[in-house]
């Protein structure tokens, strides 16, 4: 009942988690440009975006949904379900985003419900505290290495001059740097029967708010910066890939009792991972819309610059016609010379 009561948390968590990202996606493009060299003033313009604040209300809830199935199940397998919350960001972002899905973006859903239907039936994993036992070296080894590699990828956006790709790559860092906060949690809801005190001097609570804050500041710039579905898609993708192994490695999540289970475990997990890597970008509607009526326009700019060329155009007529008119006249002249000439000595023999 645990185990199901923590499953059931992550989906709700995973559904909530988009519906508020593609919200706070409408609030970040309006908000002014992210600073981190400024937080404060960045965080208050993001907030006073209507949509933006919406969104991050629901991402509240959402989390609190999150932190509840860590406590209750093995961390692997909530990151499991909520890498289905892909196939809730491919409907939801086409039924009300205005997104249109290709066709492997629905074999992507596809590949996620079999995964996850995989791990429901081999779910042998542990639920409540005992899931929340770690080992303190590959806590550290692991914490440091995706800290490593997001801060890197952060680094490496400020020369970049291409913002669809610095968009993408602060995604990458957000869900790396999300996935610190996610396994420091899940070290801490070991503590729940512990005093306050305990969990306010652990360093796992400081690493957690930490990451939080710098994944915050990562996606609220990606979000502003990139394309929506593949930015949040790639988010939820470096989390998930990133949490499950988390879970294996850190808190030694079993994956099965014989070799066949743990070969259909595995299959289950690259499932979900292969599904989200296929429902990156869907194409938005409107936007096919707004390059049929960029044709127009771009017509309309031909004709403004073939009008500022006819002047030349006419110009160069007008001179044509004023050297033919020259012509006229210079040959009017020399007929009249010659009829002059050959009047002449018809004169004279006359007179």
């Amino acid at each position: 009942m645990t185990l199901f009561i923590g499953l059931l948390l992550a989906g709700l968590s995973a559904l909530v988690t988009q519906v508020g990202f593609l919200l706070r996606h409408r609030g970040a493009v309006a908000a002014p440009e992210v600073d981190v060299r400024q937080p404060l003033r960045s965080a208050v313009g993001l907030f006073r975006q209507k949509w933006w604040t919406i969104g991050y209300v629901l991402a509240i809830g959402a989390y609190a949904c999150h932190v509840g199935a860590l406590a209750l199940a093995a961390m692997s397998l909530v990151q499991a379900v909520l890498a289905g919350g892909l196939v809730v960001l491919a409907v939801v972002a086409e039924r009300f985003f205005g997104f249109e899905l290709e066709r492997r973006q629905w074999v992507g859903v596809l590949l996620t419900a079999t995964g996850l239907a995989l791990l429901a039936i081999t779910g042998d994993a542990r639920s409540g505290q005992d899931s929340a036992d770690y080992s303190v070296g590959a806590m550290l080894l692991f914490e440091a290495a995706l800290t490593a590699l997001g801060v890197t990828l952060i680094l490496s956006c400020r020369g970049s001059r291409r913002e669809e790709h610095t968009g993408i790559l602060l995604g990458v860092a957000a869900g790396l740097l999300f996935t610190v906060t996610h396994v420091a949690v899940k070290a801490l809801t070991g503590k729940i029967d512990t005093t306050v005190a305990d969990v306010l001097l652990s360093p796992y609570l400081y690493v957690a708010v930490i990451g939080g804050v710098a994944a915050f500041f990562a996606s609220a710039r990606s979000l502003q910066i990139g394309p929506a579905v593949p930015v949040i898609a790639v988010t939820a993708i470096a989390g998930n890939a990133s949490a499950i192994p988390a879970g294996i490695v850190v808190f030694g999540d079993p994956m099965g009792s014989h070799a066949f289970e743990i070969g259909v475990r595995v299959v289950a997990f690259l499932l979900v991972v292969a599904a989200a890597a296929l429902i990156p970008a869907p194409v938005r509607a409107v936007e096919l819309g707004d390059g049929a009526a960029e044709e127009p326009e771009a017509d309309r700019g031909d004709d403004r610059r073939d009008h500022r060329e006819a002047p030349a155009e006419h110009a160069d007529e007008g001179e044509h016609e004023a050297h033919d008119r020259d012509g006229a006249r210079r040959s009017s002249r020399e007929h009249e010379l010659v009829r002059a000439a050959l009047a002449a000595p018809a004169r004279g023999r006359s007179a």
